[in-house]
């Protein structure tokens, strides 16, 4: 599903994010990606999602190298790879049925079978009743679920999410661990940058430090 091979990434002027780093995912398997902060993890994230590009290696997404592709391919990379970013990204003045059908609404699906999608991806993560509601109102672990909901509205094969349980307490992380764990069970393939790896049992672990895989 995921190899990276040799892959480097430097920023300017010279800070390097990941040095050589070499590994594969299989298909439907969880990993998790620990380190310290800036470590990498982040960075690894984006160039899976092609949201950056290596400076150096290949990273290969279920056989292709996206380095290579053009930039009209990508947003059909994209709609395979399910995003949590660390920040959210949520709309503000938004409901969360509207946050929930943005992906779909780019990639030009028919509203009715939209709709349909946004109400099955909203009832498995618990936010069923608050379709109407604006992300303001919701809590801090309802704001993290519906940015899962939106990851997988387009039932992606690939999940790539980044600290997905920073910022909550230890039984809200462990509610929105559980939620991972489900898609894993369904045979989703999971990427998680996480210092709580622990809310994880069962995941393979990467760990960086500075970059690079720690053996």
């Amino acid at each position: 599903m995921i190899r990276f091979d040799r892959v480097s990434k430097r920023y300017p002027p010279g800070i390097d994010a990941l040095s050589d780093l070499s590994f594969e995912v299989a298909e439907g398997e969880m990993v998790v990606v620990s380190g310290h902060s800036g470590a990498g993890k982040s960075t690894l994230l984006k160039l899976i999602a092609a949201v950056e590009k290596s400076t150096g290696g290949a990273v290969l997404v279920g056989g292709q190298n996206i380095g290579g592709l053009a930039r009209s391919a990508l947003p059909f990379l994209r709609r395979r790879i399910g995003m949590v970013f660390q920040d959210q990204k949520l709309l503000f003045d938004r409901s969360v049925f509207d946050n929930v059908m943005l992906p779909l609404s780019i990639a030009g699906f028919p509203a009715r079978d939209a709709a349909m999608r946004v109400r099955a991806a909203l009832d498995k993560v618990g936010l069923a009743n608050r379709e109407k509601a604006l992300p303001v109102m919701l809590s801090g672990g309802e704001q993290q679920r519906l940015a899962i909901a939106r990851a997988v509205v387009n039932r992606p094969s690939l999940l790539l999410a980044d600290e997905p349980t920073a910022h909550l307490d230890h039984e809200t992380a462990a509610d929105v661990a559980r939620i991972f764990h489900e898609f894993h069970r369904v045979g989703v393939t999971l990427l998680i940058a996480t210092y709580a790896y622990d809310l994880f049992p069962g995941a393979r672990r990467l760990q960086l430090d500075h970059g690079k895989l720690v053996p």
